[in-house]
């Protein structure tokens, strides 16, 4: 039998105060530039684009602009389309991979929808390569009305004008070995909690809304995937992260009960998509193009439902 280290912050089982915050904090190191990573690609982009700040970070002595990038030829009767990433900052190519569909794709639906892209919705955190903000919160448990996350609270401001104009959400999110060896064990301090290891699926998949499933959208965004990059199988219980498998490659959460960002809109279709960059199958430039891949094909399926309906 195998006996965990417990976590070197805080004590077992008592949830943290403000001095074990502090203590994580001040372990936290910048291994990356927002400015350079995000903020230079989406400057380069302004000539095509409508770029907006919708919100400032002040996190002394940093200070991070947010920003969006949305379609310059806006009509209301288009659908809304938004596209999310780097809610949970150290999920690199939820990041890359939303800017580089910006770069690359985004101008092959000018006129069709109306497109909001914000690519690090949490950029403290991406400079960090962490799951957390500076106050030890999880951005993406935090999408609620007075959310005490900046980041959550910041998006959500951005969207409220036209949240129930939305018709897709795809929010693009990573699963990393970092996830049961540092990210979960610190969770599970954090609230005091014993720390119950778990398997990390090898793969894609997606995580659907279980107040709203939408099988026949989630399938369409597997399959385009599929070319790119493996999906993820069930484990031996018939399940992904603790859920049951409902088809192949995706789950269901209920994404407004558990405060996540794919569900602070009214759209019809939701996705929060997960790759696994650590996997011996594939690669950070893979990852990248998988997320790729499912935007396109949640818009593509939008589109066809669009002009069927």
């Amino acid at each position: 039998m195998t006996t965990l280290a417990p976590y070197p912050i805080g004590t077992p089982g008592v949830p943290w105060g403000s001095a074990e915050v502090a203590t994580w904090l001040a372990k936290q190191t910048r291994h990356r530039s927002y400015e350079k990573d995000v903020l230079s690609v989406v400057d380069s982009l302004r000539s095509r684009y409508d770029v907006v700040e919708y919100g400032r970070l002040d996190y002394s002595p940093e200070t991070y602009p947010l920003m969006a990038i949305k379609s310059r030829q806006w009509r209301d009767e288009l659908p809304y389309v938004l596209v999310t990433g780097g809610v949970h900052g150290y999920e690199t190519s939820g990041v890359h991979g939303a800017l580089r569909f910006a770069e690359q794709h985004a101008s092959t639906y000018e006129g069709r929808i109306n497109l909001i892209v914000a690519p690090c919705v949490s950029p403290w955190a991406y400079e960090r390569i962490h799951r957390w903000n500076p106050h030890a919160l999880d951005p993406n448990r935090s999408f609620r009305k007075d959310s005490p996350a900046r980041e959550s609270a910041a998006l959500m401001r951005l969207v409220e004008d036209f949240r129930e104009s939305v018709m897709m959400h795809i929010d693009l999110h990573e699963t990393t070995d970092s996830d049961e060896s540092e990210f979960r064990p610190a969770l599970a301090a954090r609230d005091g909690v014993a720390f119950e290891p778990d398997e990390v699926p090898d793969g894609f998949y997606l995580v659907d809304d279980s107040e709203n499933p939408q099988p026949a959208f989630q399938q369409a965004v597997i399959a385009a995937v599929a070319k790119v990059t493996h999906i993820a199988p069930a484990d031996c219980n018939g399940q992904i992260i603790g859920s049951t498998v409902v088809a192949p490659g995706v789950i269901e959460y209920s994404m407004r009960k558990l405060g996540l960002c794919a569900g602070i809109t009214e759209a019809r279709y939701t996705t929060t998509t997960e790759v696994y960059p650590d996997s011996p199958r594939t690669s950070p430039e893979q990852c990248i193009a998988a997320q790729v891949a499912a935007v396109c094909a949640a818009i593509d399926f939008v589109l066809a439902e669009t002009a069927n309906s």
